[in-house]
């Protein structure tokens, strides 16, 4: 089964008398690279987030934003005074250049992240595991976003290969007729040049047979046939990372293809070689997004 490296989770629970909202979303990105953003009270349980989210998650650009919605009766709350002067001084210099009305700007600034933070609140060991399954429930949402746009990848590279394929059914074809040019053009190259009945025939075909090996293409079509087969297997797998695979799949699948058209000296199997290269690029620039 394919997952996508992009998607996006949220959820929303109440941990005593706080209500939690995770909002969780994926690019794709070579490595595990976690931007998180939390209220200043979950400082303390910073490092068990981040095992959590790389532990469930794998791979990806992750954007993780974990906010706090106040309930239940007042609590005692306190102002960060450094923070609000260190935004209020700007703000009001920028009003007073501008010309601007400055007496909304404490009300705006109180409205700010951390200026003003409710001064009893902590999470005992009993919060701190409701807490989780916050975060457990956001990540399975992302999951299943993950899964979908997974399905849409794997249809995708399935036809990308579909398509490689059947341009090799189209070389196969063409491929003895490709022989057969080679031979009528040399033997019309020496009667033009040497004269009909002035070249030793037995030593053209001794040459032919040598030129032909050199220039076969069978070796590379079979390899290739190998690697779409074997790439249609690891569609299939169950392995939670298999992207990297992928990656390096194509990379050989583009070595034979490549190798095809070096030896093809066919302006109509080059034709094929286009657009098995074409729809190689299409593969690999999906495969980018595949976890």
């Amino acid at each position: 089964m394919l997952k996508s490296m992009t998607g996006f989770g949220r959820a929303e629970r109440n941990v005593g008398d706080k209500t939690f909202l995770v909002d969780i979303k994926s690019l794709n990105g070579k490595q595990f690279e976690l931007s998180l953003k939390m209220p200043a009270f979950l400082k303390p349980f910073e490092f068990d987030i981040r095992r959590l989210l790389s532990s469930r998650l794998n791979r990806g650009t992750i954007d993780c934003t974990i906010s706090l919605k106040q309930t239940g009766s007042a609590k005692p709350v306190s102002i960060n005074l450094s923070l609000a002067k260190a935004y209020y001084e700007p703000i009001a210099a920028l009003s007073n250049e501008l010309g601007l009305d400055a007496s909304q700007i404490l009300g705006n600034i109180l409205k700010l992240p951390e200026v003003i933070t409710p001064t009893s609140d902590t999470l005992t060991a009993e919060e701190w595991h409701e807490f989780q399954t916050v975060i457990d429930a956001a990540i399975q949402d992302l999951d299943y976003h993950r899964v979908e746009e997974g399905k849409i990848l794997e249809n995708d590279l399935l036809t990308r290969i579909a398509n490689i394929e059947a341009q090799q059914v189209v070389i196969a074809e063409l491929e003895p007729r490709r022989q057969q040019k080679i031979r009528e053009g040399l033997v019309k190259l020496l009667e033009e040049n040497v004269g009909a009945d002035n070249y030793d025939k037995n030593r053209l075909e001794q040459e032919l047979i040598y030129y032909i090996e050199k220039i076969d293409i069978s070796e590379e079509q079979v390899r290739l046939k190998n690697h779409c087969d074997y790439f249609r297997t690891l569609l299939s797998d169950n392995d939670a990372e298999i992207g990297k695979k992928l990656s390096f799949l194509l990379q050989e699948v583009g070595r034979e293809i490549n190798t095809t058209g070096a030896k093809a000296y066919d302006a109509t199997i080059q034709k094929s070689v286009v657009i098995m290269k074409d729809e190689l690029e299409k593969a690999k620039e999906q495969v980018l997004n595949v976890l």
